[in-house]
């Protein structure tokens, strides 16, 4: 009983005044709204460069296209809208002003479309104009964020991976112009060093770290389980922090060969950590079933673990056909964007049901705003998605990664129509019985 009424309270410190430091609903779901529509055209992006996909090496193109969609387009753009909105709540801060995030995204938005088709019609003034406006609108983003951490008050664990992840962003940004001006004969860094520093740093870095940081928060509060072991936390933050170092030396050219597998060794301590820290916190919870959406978690886990022995396969240079495209596979689809879609899915009805419908009428409750339907079909397409271009990269097939895109555009339009209907649900009062049921408050 006492462990339960723990769990209660904790789950009400986070919640407790929340509703007084939360943004306008059209921000946050604007920057998620993008975000998924970023999702479908990843994938058509994919189908236009399917041909180039299973031994793909970089270069301009609608495979590149592509895979800038899903990191800047998906990832980054629900990192941008989830951190904004939940960071205040978390660290018990208000929300300083309206104005900013809106100028994020009116800028990142515009700017993530013409990097993107900049890169898929091999266009390098356009994919420069583009890579200009986002990184504007990430360093508006990354002093919005450093305000936010530097009030915060409690989760020195979300606190610590959050500075990571914007000194992450830092070094993304940095590279990233660096590599969009390459095109235009105008290098900051050797597109080696950049490109690895790029590779690291964006996503084991910038979005790692956040995924990781928001996980202490969200993954707690939807299993209703107490918050995980801080010393324990804050140990694995230091030895993805120790990861990166290592990956920034070896990217220099201090002892590359050895400190590449040192730092994939640290990261994979790291990560270990870390899930045995999530497996208490859904083992212990109050709430153990938590559907599909976890299961997608889970999945993306267990793709994590296997994007490190895949950093590790590169580094050591084995000699296996396809590899990076492989380990680029598996970072970026299989762990961050199956993350990504399966806490979205959570995140975005619970958003949204903190904020009433018009009229006198209590809010709804996240399950009246969602739609299993078609998110049933999306699990199953993203998963034959992904199976299917793995396969393309390993049997050099590009005709299974065009099959690949075409399950994947089903899925993420299944995806789109699931937020569609939660964003018409919004407007509508809840049925009598719903407001029969809700809990007094």
């Amino acid at each position: 009983m006492n462990a339960r009424k723990s769990v209660k309270l904790a789950a009400g410190t986070f919640l407790a005044g929340a509703t007084s430091r939360l943004l306008p609903a059209s921000i946050p779901l604007r920057f998620f709204g993008a975000a998924i529509a970023s999702h479908l055209l990843a994938w058509v992006a994919l189908l236009a460069g399917s041909g180039t996909l299973p031994r793909f090496a970089g270069g301009l193109g609608w495979t590149l296209a592509a895979l800038h969609l899903v990191t800047l387009g998906v990832l980054a753009m629900t990192a941008i809208g989830a951190s904004l909105q939940l960071l205040p709540v978390a660290t018990r801060q208000p929300v300083r002003s309206m104005r900013w995030p809106l100028l994020v995204w009116w800028l990142y938005t515009p700017g993530v479309a013409a990097v993107a088709l900049g890169m898929g019609i091999g266009h390098p003034v356009l994919l420069a104009i583009g890579a200009t406006a986002v990184v504007v609108a990430l360093v508006v983003y990354a002093v919005l964020l450093a305000a936010n951490l530097a009030g915060a008050r409690g989760m020195p664990v979300v606190v610590a991976h959050g500075w990571t992840a914007l000194a992450s962003l830092a070094v993304a940004l940095g590279t990233a112009f660096s590599l969009a001006f390459t095109y235009v004969g105008l290098p900051l860094v050797d597109r080696g060093t950049g490109l690895a520093l790029h590779v690291a740093f964006a996503a084991y870095g910038f979005m790692g770290m956040l995924a990781l940081g928001l996980s202490y928060i969200l993954v707690p509060m939807f299993a209703l389980s107490a918050a995980p072991n801080e010393r324990r936390a804050l140990l694995s933050c230091a030895l993805a922090v120790l990861a990166l170092a290592l990956a920034a030396a070896a990217s220099f050219g201090v002892l590359p060969a050895l400190l590449r597998v040192v730092a994939v060794l640290a990261a994979a301590a790291a990560v270990a950590l870390h899930l045995r820290l999530m497996q208490v916190a859904l083992a212990s919870g109050m709430r153990r079933e938590l559907g599909r959406s976890f299961r997608l978690v889970r999945i993306a886990w267990a793709m994590l673990c296997l994007s490190l022995a895949a950093a590790l396969a590169v580094a050591l240079d084995a000699p296996v056909d396809g590899m990076p495209t492989l380990f680029g596979l598996l970072l970026v689809g299989g762990w961050l964007l199956t993350f990504l879609l399966g806490i979205l899915q959570r995140i975005v009805p619970f958003l949204a049901s903190m904020h009433k419908p018009p009229g006198k009428a209590p809010p709804r409750t996240p399950s009246s705003l969602t739609d299993d339907r078609p998110l049933a079909v999306h699990f199953w397409c993203h998963l034959a998605a992904l199976s299917l271009l793995a396969l393309a990269v390993v049997f050099e097939r590009a005709w299974i990664a065009q099959l690949a895109a075409l399950v994947g555009i089903v899925g993420a339009a299944a995806f789109g129509l699931f937020f569609v209907i939660l964003l018409l649900r919004m407007r509508q009062p809840p049925a009598p019985r719903e407001i029969r049921d809700a809990p007094v408050a």
